[in-house]
């Protein structure tokens, strides 16, 4: 005896207003800064060494 499994996709139609890709790509632009520089600026040495390489490996500039 076999069993057949049927499935059943339903597509749901997303969009987004033309207002909102600014305002996504800016807060994923902010949440990056914060991240980037609040490690950066860490008192921890490991932490902060590993930011350090990070920046120069993207040829950012840190002193």
């Amino acid at each position: 005896m076999q069993y057949q499994t049927v499935t059943s996709v339903k597509q749901h139609d997303v969009t987004v207003s033309k207002a909102a890709r600014p305002l996504q790509i800016a807060a994923a632009f902010l949440l990056g800064a914060i991240i980037m520089y609040g490690v950066g600026f860490m008192n921890s040495a490991a932490v902060h060494n590993a930011a350090h390489d990070v920046r120069h490996s993207q040829a950012f500039p840190c002193h």
